[in-house]
């Protein structure tokens, strides 16, 4: 089992370095007992997961599986009623600033700052960052342009439509070149020709050994991009490794829907819809 370090790497070490890295031997997200509650519903069960360096990483399930509650556990935005997330190496919980310093963000829903521009919004994430001036300007205007914002930055983040915004998140997301990824469902609402940008761009960002974690229920999305998978329902883990072998020699769909267990349409139902109005 994955344990937290107490050496030189503690969590007030960590937050008072300029300079956060991964911890050597450690999966880029690791998660042991984690579990919500909301009242008497359980939200996420007892998760165990481990999400390889380098990996394109798809959590997959239902609406209401837990996937979105999971990911804003192990970021930081929602605390867990029950065990532990490592980002990198180092607790999610006891150690924040330094998973900060590691983590790139997409929630969902997305909290942007609706009253900057895009171009404002990157330009103040930077700063924060510490990213120094000229660098920082540089990444902003490739980052704009790449994604298709640039004709668009003067303009109100507020005005944007979900798509773009969706880009926007992303751009914030990468702007400090963070060792993880967690995108929760980056796809939605983005264009085709948006999807393949993206898509580009975070295969770049996992060549040069970044880790991608996106959450999705649209199965032939995770099976294009994704070389692992997990499989949630009902805030429980029923599969996780690596997409072939998750997927046993069928399509994702396929084997998500065995797992799953699909409630087929009897006769009798819904038998006023096979009879014109």
């Amino acid at each position: 089992m994955w344990r937290r370090r107490t050496d030189e790497t503690d969590a007030l070490n960590v937050a008072a370095s300029d300079a956060v890295v991964a911890l050597p031997g450690w999966p880029a997200v690791v998660a042991r007992g984690l579990g919500k509650d909301f009242g008497r519903r359980t939200a996420v069960s007892s998760l165990d997961i481990d999400v390889p360096t380098g990996s394109f990483f798809g959590l997959v399930g239902p609406n209401g599986s837990g996937k979105t509650t999971t990911l804003r556990m192990a970021c930081g935005l929602q605390r867990p009623d029950r065990g532990q997330v490592w980002i990198a190496g180092h607790d999610t919980w006891s150690e924040p600033v330094a998973v900060r310093r590691l983590l790139g963000v997409v929630p969902d829903p997305l909290h942007l700052f609706d009253r900057l521009t895009a171009s404002e919004l990157l330009g103040h994430l930077g700063e924060l960052r510490g990213i120094e001036r000229t660098e920082l300007d540089r990444r902003r205007e490739e980052l704009l342009d790449v994604l298709g914002l640039a004709s668009a930055s003067r303009e109100l983040v507020g005005s944007y439509s979900h798509g773009m915004r969706k880009k926007t998140a992303l751009a914030c997301a990468l702007l400090h070149r963070p060792a993880v990824l967690l995108l929760d469902e980056p796809f939605e609402g983005v264009d085709p020709v948006a999807a393949v940008t993206i898509r580009g761009l975070l295969d770049r960002y996992r060549v040069a050994g970044g880790t991608v974690v996106f959450s999705s229920h649209v199965m032939d999305l995770v099976e294009r991009f994704c070389d692992h998978v997990a499989v949630m329902a009902e805030g429980r883990l029923l599969a996780s490794g690596p997409i072939d072998a998750v997927r046993g020699g069928q399509r994702l769909e396929d084997a998500f829907i065995a797992m799953v267990g699909a409630s087929p349409l009897g006769n009798d139902e819904l038998d006023w819809l096979d009879r014109p109005g």
